[in-house]
């Protein structure tokens, strides 16, 4: 018999809106890849490594030359000082990353907190590894964490707390106060932060993006995990990482080594080139991304949507009530993908408890053209439903 925790799970939203796309032939701004390939630079150089490269099994906790560049990486763009023997371990992908943290971490019955609208792998991940899930409501259009909120959710059994930030699907940013307030409630409860920091190099507008580690008392309880998939927009590669103290990293590399072992050699050799020769493109990225929020968002005001602020991440979201349109977040899209060619993604799919059922998001890293289209297409969803 299948595990029930997985059994019951439905199709994820992501999988459901590609294939309607795909079988409507809609202009896909739900799943979050961009349409460009990523910098020809570091893929020349993952290719390389194939035709040139050693192709067996690399070291279980990744490529030394990897975690020497991922520390060398963090000190220089965010003042952290890991220690690239005992701190980091390599990954296939952030999830996986995730995973490692999780399975290492949960002991049957644990609390874990998490804030909703949450990544939607973090709660049948929870549960399999025997965690309880306590769920923080965020809301828009801010999406900030209060004390409240977390009087409500912390525990004495409160093991692990779960930050995403920058914050998929809301595209936020955790404020400085909000983080603070984290930080207290993890000492406070004796618990470990788990921080999904995949969109840390996809901040605008001057932003920059606060490692919750760096902050006092932190250092020793905190799981830090990035994406080179999402700082090098190669989404496909799958190249994680796992930066923690001595005595947590002991336990995510016994994770990580039953899991997926180790990563294709040629993409963590290439991803350590890139983190120490791409300072132009962590520069230009964001500029070139938030330019194609502008063109989006100013695209759907002419249309009439409301708009809510995206300081991260690919995405940014709508208040379909806020822009006239009386029609939950999921049908709308299910409307809009199916009546009008275009899909996005329903933010209700991101909540277990009392969802938020206005917001929809959309993926900006497209083409112009994509996002012209895409903006007149969802205009068009509107009319048809009378909005």
């Amino acid at each position: 018999m299948a595990n029930p925790i997985y059994a019951a799970l439905p199709t994820t939203i992501f999988t459901v809106m590609s294939a309607l796309a795909r079988e409507h032939g809609a202009i896909n701004l739900g799943q979050g890849f961009p349409d460009e390939p990523g910098p020809e630079t570091i893929r020349a150089r993952a290719a390389d490594a194939v035709l040139n490269g050693d192709n067996q099994y690399p070291p279980m906790m990744g490529l030394p030359v990897l975690r020497e560049a991922v520390a060398r990486h963090y000190a220089r763009v965010q003042g952290l000082d890991f220690d690239w023997q005992s701190e980091i371990t390599i990954t296939s992908g952030a999830t996986e990353a995730l995973a490692c943290a999780f399975l290492a971490l949960i002991q049957l019955g644990d609390e874990v907190v998490l804030f909703q609208p949450t990544y939607d792998s973090y709660l049948p991940m929870v549960r399999r590894a025997g965690g309880i899930a306590r769920l923080a409501r965020l809301a828009p259009p801010h999406w900030r964490i209060d004390r409240a909120m977390l009087e409500a959710v912390f525990t004495e059994r409160t093991r692990l707390v779960v930050l995403n930030t920058p914050l998929n699907p809301a595209a936020s940013v955790c404020p400085a106060e909000d983080l603070a307030l984290v930080a207290e409630f993890c000492v406070r409860f004796d618990a470990v932060a788990i921080c999904d920091e995949v969109w840390e190099h996809v901040v605008f507008d001057g932003g920059a993006h606060r490692p919750l580690i760096a902050l006092p008392g932190m250092r020793e309880r905190c799981v830090k995990i990035g994406s080179a998939g999402k700082m090098f927009a190669l989404t496909g590669w799958k190249v994680g990482f796992l930066c923690a103290a001595p005595a947590l990293t002991a336990a995510l590399a016994k994770a990580h080594q039953f899991l997926t072992f180790t990563t294709p050699p040629n993409l963590q050799s290439a991803v350590a080139w890139g983190l120490d020769n791409s300072c132009g493109w962590f520069a230009a990225m964001p500029a070139q991304l938030a330019a194609s929020r502008d063109r989006l968002g100013e695209a759907l005001r002419r249309e009439g949507f409301a708009v809510l602020e995206s300081a991260g991440t690919y995405f940014l979201n709508v208040d379909l009530a806020a822009s006239g349109v009386a029609e939950g977040d999921r049908n709308f899209c299910l409307r809009a993908v199916t009546e009008a060619g275009v899909a996005a993604i329903p933010v209700s799919a991101f909540y277990e408890q009392d969802p938020v059922t206005s917001i929809v998001r959309l993926c900006f890293a497209k083409r112009d053209a994509t996002l012209d289209e895409g903006a007149r297409r969802l205009a068009r969803a509107r009319e048809l439903m009378g909005g």
